[in-house]
């Protein structure tokens, strides 16, 4: 089994989202004896946000590319690559403003795209990304999965929707959440970790 851990926190050792995505992945490893895993830290490594030269590169054929647009859609090619050669795929998803962060987003951005993971049939569009397993390890601030601050949660809904457009439908959600509410946060990862079940 391949498993692909993507990081998306810049807070490093103090991120919830990493610890609970490193306790997640190391369930996995346990449950799968000779796997292999990748870490993919997208604040190291981060992916361009799109710009016009992408954008031409997404839909320019190839054999059409300039020098330009070679180097361009590099990102996305080495991304989506990446993904189809994974089994399993752990994303790491601090709250920030409601939604995911925008390294995350820059992530996504490459990697869906019309023709590669997903196209356009009379019948609508098809995910073509198929036979994955995808975790999300939440964290937050405040507690976002029930109770009167629900609405204003925009990670899980966006990340199932897009990835679920891609065909990535099977997805598990743990949250570390109220990691800043006092009376929570003492347990809150505890609590995360504990409710994995792999």
């Amino acid at each position: 089994m391949k498993i692909l851990h993507l990081i998306s926190s810049p807070r490093g050792e103090a991120s919830f989202s990493i610890k609970l995505g490193n306790a997640i992945v190391e369930k996995l490893q346990e449950a799968n004896p000779g796997n292999t895993l990748t870490v993919h830290d997208l604040t190291n490594t981060p992916f361009p946000h799109l710009e016009e030269v992408h954008i031409n590169s997404f839909f320019t054929p190839k054999e059409n590319h300039t020098a330009e647009l070679t180097a361009a859609i590099k990102h996305s090619d080495e991304a989506i690559a990446e993904l189809e050669d994974s089994d399993v795929i752990v994303i790491g998803v601090p709250m920030y403003n409601f939604g995911i962060a925008s390294t995350l987003k820059a992530w996504i951005d490459h990697i869906a795209r019309a023709g590669k993971t997903f196209r356009y049939s009379e019948n609508g569009p098809k995910g073509l990304v198929k036979n994955k397993k995808v975790y999300l390890a939440i964290s937050s601030g405040g507690v976002y999965s029930e109770g009167p601050m629900k609405p204003y949660d925009f990670t899980e809904s966006y990340l199932r929707a897009v990835l679920g457009f891609m065909g990535m439908t099977d997805v598990t959600v743990y949250r570390a959440e109220g990691v800043s509410v006092p009376g929570l946060k003492d347990l809150a990862l505890d609590k995360a970790i504990e409710s994995i079940a792999i």
